[in-house]
């Protein structure tokens, strides 16, 4: 180990812990919308959600630290898609999906 080297360097979230995040995450939101999803639609949700973080997975992993700029990464790449999928108000879910994630 070189000496100048970091100790604890976080590298890229694998594929598992990503899916399971979004996941919580989609969960979190629906619970506080105080809102009954399908399993067919969740699944759907979280296939996309998951996408959309792949894709941008560098730069999600780069603001790690913070949520409110995450959010707002999900509200403009992510919300819409997933609110015509579950047939609710956007700014609703984005508000519920703020409170979970907290942002």
């Amino acid at each position: 180990m070189k000496a100048n080297a970091p100790k604890h360097t976080a590298g890229l979230p694998t594929a598992r812990k990503i899916r399971r995040a979004c996941s919580n995450e989609l969960y979190r939101t629906v619970k506080r919308m105080k809102l009954w999803v399908s399993k067919e639609k969740m699944e759907q949700a979280e296939k996309l959600y998951f996408k959309k973080v792949i894709v941008n997975l560098i730069w999600v992993h780069e603001n790690k630290d913070n949520r409110k700029i995450q959010c707002d990464w999900w509200e403009e790449n992510v919300s819409a898609e997933i609110a015509e999928l579950w047939e609710v108000d956007r700014n609703q879910l984005c508000i519920a999906f703020r409170e979970a994630f907290g942002g």
